[in-house]
């Protein structure tokens, strides 16, 4: 394309699809997966758990954020021009869309495949006189005794519903027709659902032509609406309806007021579960002047209100995964270990003889735990510093820092408590470290720190050597099993001063700019992602042949958008793997008819980024830690980091150019905003990226 097409303005609102709703787009992908057949089948149960805690997390900080924009009467117009109203509107009729989708797939397909497999949810009223009998005794022995009825009448005021928390209305008929009103809160410490007492049938397995006891579940609220005669005796209780609230969950936090910033957070995660309600998800049962009833008094307008199919709060299906049926979960995947680290003596030998690039989980995440290990263990080790954003419980990595520390070793760790939803667990890591001697700090003022970063510092002959670990994820080895991130292993002495440099800067008063080899977020990841594209920009306006591969989480950025619009328009080959929200239109004729976007959802989460820029031998590459966001670039302390070696180059074009021809996994963007399921041609053979790196 030549610069004779007319121009458009890259700004122009209808050359940008909203946030919001593009993650909603996301979001169905992720339940989509439920339909596929090729998955087994609790692990389809899996993805419609997952859709839901996903939902869940929008509405808490997501739709919450709308919600405070519109009362605030603060217009805060996005880059595709949509108003606060306007997205509140449009994410109402797209979430009833998904409720509807989800109740077809269950219904007419994960439902009646769990019972040709003898996994039945079965409702109370259709159970055995006997079955009840043993649920009603079990229910006065571990359930009755911590359930808490509350009345609402005007001497007992309206009760405040705790965030997610799944309640019953129960509708208690006084003499003279008078109706009152009482709400039971369904515990949390007791499965959801509830194995019931076995009636002798069994289920046949295709597989090996024997019977297996069929697993048959009822779910905990009916337990209890059954047996609310127990818990109000003497009363008539006519009905129970479930009924979930969603609250605002996001934390709002002075830092530069705040003395303590430990103490803070945790006084804020107390208050989490008791913010402003943003949704009212009923069931589709309750009558319409109770919803009207139940909304006014949580204070919601109709449109927070969602009536939907029992059961309510699907995140719980998630328990039928621990069901001991392996046959019908993926078969555990066995990581390799990689070759560099087979017989070289220590993992810092392996590092001195060259990089080492590791594409997890199809490379173990073992190595960076033995890195650790063997830091905290090593008399010649004199530092080791680390960034922790989510590192999970029971962490081997902490562990090995706690026990890192002694006379001679100073160890230092970077603990993002903002790391939202694992602020609580963060807490209790900065306190067991502090406890240990460790130093920890909590980063920078108003900035969020990203960056996954491990330094060591080692005595070897006269001097010292630095090695570094560098990762697009987290320190964390539970999602290392699940999530794809790259993860880079170096002795590079200019980017190993880098990273000394970035933990000044962190934990001191550094005003270090400048870095030999990273980029580094908010000082300068924007401006030299901006200048890697306009490099490919000028060299496809002056004849040449141009390309720029990115793999990313979400691509929302206003000026990296144009910037790629702009490369686009003047002839440059623009492939986006993007897994979840993408505000950039592909397809437009004139703007971005050279971009291809695909969204990779399977079995395992897409969460590795990697930023390619040329093509053959000659293509720059680079792995971060950030995705193409606003808060990435200007918000969070994030590093971008360069791979020299060419076998490591090609192994990441590899992977996004075998990503980019996946017919199983993907999902093409169309320029309205929707996506097209990608299948094999005629005659082809699938392309299932996900499973071909398994096979490797």
């Amino acid at each position: 394309m030549t610069d004779t097409v007319p121009q458009k303005n890259l700004s122009d609102p209808s050359l940008y699809m909203n946030r919001e709703l593009s993650w909603l787009a996301f979001n169905y992908r992720v339940l989509a997966q439920a339909r596929d057949e090729r998955h087994p089948l609790l692990e389809r149960v899996r993805f419609i758990a997952i859709s839901e805690t996903n939902l869940d997390e929008f509405f808490m900080i997501r739709v919450s954020g709308l919600q405070q924009q519109v009362a605030a009467d603060l217009p805060n117009p996005v880059p595709d021009g949509m108003t606060p109203e306007e997205q509140l509107s449009r994410i109402h009729e797209r979430i009833k869309e998904f409720f509807d989708e989800r109740r077809l797939i269950l219904e007419k397909g994960v439902l009646p495949a769990l019972e040709e497999e003898g996994i039945k949810i079965v409702s109370h009223e259709s159970l055995y006189k006997r079955q009840k009998k043993e649920l009603r005794e079990r229910f006065a022995r571990e359930i009755l005794p911590i359930l808490t009825p509350l009345a609402i009448d005007p001497s007992h005021p309206f009760p405040h519903i705790s965030n997610l928390s799944l309640n019953l209305l129960v509708v208690i008929e006084e003499e003279g027709g008078r109706q009152v009103m009482a709400r039971v809160k369904v515990p949390t410490i007791i499965d959801r659902f509830v194995r019931v007492p076995a009636a002798g049938s069994s289920a046949k397995s295709e597989e090996d032509g024997e019977s297996r006891p069929e697993t048959r579940l009822v779910r905990l609220e009916e337990v209890v609406a059954a047996n609310l005669d127990e818990l109000f005796p003497g009363k008539n209780v006519s009905a129970s309806y479930v009924f979930q609230v969603t609250r605002n969950a996001d934390l709002v936090i002075e830092e530069d007021e705040a003395a303590d910033l430990l103490q803070t957070i945790e006084d804020e995660l107390a208050g989490r579960w008791f913010g402003h309600g943003v949704r009212l998800v009923v069931s589709d049962r309750m009558p319409g002047e109770l919803r009207e009833w139940l909304a006014e008094n949580l204070k919601m307008d109709s449109n927070s209100v969602y009536a939907v199919p029992d059961p309510v709060g699907l995140s719980d299906l998630s328990e039928l995964t621990n069901l001991d049926r392996p046959d019908l979960l993926y078969k555990p995947l066995a990581p390799r270990y990689p070759p560099e680290f087979r017989g070289s003596g220590s993992v810092f030998s392996a590092i001195r003889q060259g990089d080492v690039l590791l594409y997890h989980p199809y490379d173990s995440f073992s190595p960076f735990v033995d890195f650790v290990r063997a830091a905290a263990a090593d008399p010649d080790v004199l530092a080791i510093k680390q960034t922790l954003y989510r590192v999970g419980s029971n962490s081997p990595v902490v562990e090995a820092l706690s026990e890192a520390r002694d006379e001679q070793t100073q160890v230092a760790a970077l603990v993002e408590l903002k790391a939202r939803f694992d602020e609580e667990p963060n807490i209790t890591w900065a306190r067991q470290l502090e406890a240990q001697g460790v130093h920890v700090a909590y980063g920078i003022v108003g900035l969020k720190t990203h960056a996954k970063i491990c330094l060591v510092v080692r005595r070897e002959g006269s001097g010292l050597r630095r090695y570094v670990h560098l990762g697009t994820g987290n320190y964390n080895p539970s999602t290392a099993r699940l999530y794809t991130d790259f993860s880079f292993f170096t002795a590079n002495p200019e980017l190993a001063e880098d990273c000394s440099d970035v933990f000044n800067y962190l934990t001191g008063y550094s005003e270090q700019e400048e870095y030999h080899e990273l980029m580094v977020s908010p000082l300068n990841l924007r401006d030299g992602l901006l200048r890697l594209i306009t490099e490919e920009t000028e060299k496809a306006r002056s004849g040449g042949s141009a390309r720029i591969s990115m793999k990313m989480n979400a691509l929302t950025d206003p000026q990296l958008t144009e910037a790629l619009y702009e490369a686009s328009r003047v002839g440059v080959r623009v492939e986006l793997v993007v897994r979840g929200i993408c505000c950039l239109r592909p397809g437009i004729e004139g703007v971005s008819e050279n971009i291809r976007v695909v969204s990779i959802v399977g079995r395992f989460l897409e969460h590795a980024r990697a930023y390619l820029f040329g093509e053959g031998e000659e293509t720059k590459v680079y792995l971060s830690s950030a995705d193409v966001m606003q808060r990435n670039l200007d918000r969070r302390v994030e590093t971008l980091f360069p791979l020299r070696e060419e076998r490591h180059r090609e192994k990441v074009r590899q992977i996004l150019d075998l990503q980019l021809a996946d017919t199983v996994n993907a999902w093409e963007l169309r320029s309205d905003g929707n996506s097209k399921r990608l299948h094999p041609g005629e005659g082809e053979e699938p392309v299932d990226s996900q499973s071909l790196l398994t096979e490797d």
